[in-house]
Formats: structure tokens, C-alpha cells, sequence
């Protein structure tokens, strides 16, 4: 097997999940300002969109829900709290 055999794959878009890590990993990065971390995440989100259009972007954004969601979960598990109670304090309040 050689590994031409595998120049085919750069054609598939990446996953969602990658993009919403990437975004996340940049502002959660304590090595740098809080700044430069969001200046990156934007970053991941335009480079996401330029490579996969607006159905990447949109796929990317429904990944980061869904773990923002299991995060919001867990985190009001954790302090006896409705989920949706803890998401409305966190976005809304």
C-alpha cells in the first residue's frame, strides 16, 4: 500500500467537530489574551466557511451547541439545577 493511495482524501471536507474544537481551543488557550483568542476563533469559523461554505458553517454550529448543551447538562447536574435554568443564566441573564 503506498501512501498515494490516500491523496484522495484531502477532498472531504473536516469534520464539524474539528472546526468547533479549534474555535474552542483558541479562546479557552491560556498562553495569550483573551483577545487574540476570540481573533482566532473568528478565524476558525471564516476558514471553515471558505472551505466548506455556509453548510460547513451551519454544521459547525450545530456541533458546538450540542456540546455546549451536554456541558450545560452536566454542569447543572452538578449543582442540582434545571439545565435550562443554567443555560438562561449563562446566555440571557
Amino acid at each position: 500500500m503506498h501512501l498515494d493511495q490516500f491523496d484522495h482524501l484531502d477532498r472531504f471536507p473536516p469534520a464539524p467537530g474539528l472546526g468547533a474544537y479549534e474555535a474552542v481551543a483558541a479562546v479557552l488557550s491560556d498562553d495569550h489574551i483573551v483577545e487574540r483568542g476570540l481573533d482566532e476563533a473568528r478565524a476558525v469559523a471564516g476558514a471553515v466557511l471558505a472551505e466548506s461554505g455556509v453548510g460547513g458553517l451551519t454544521e459547525m454550529v450545530v456541533e458546538l451547541s450540542l456540546k455546549l448543551a451536554e456541558a450545560v447538562e452536566r454542569s447543572a447536574a452538578d449543582q442540582g439545577l434545571a439545565a435550562v435554568d443554567l443555560a438562561e443564566v449563562w446566555f440571557v441573564a
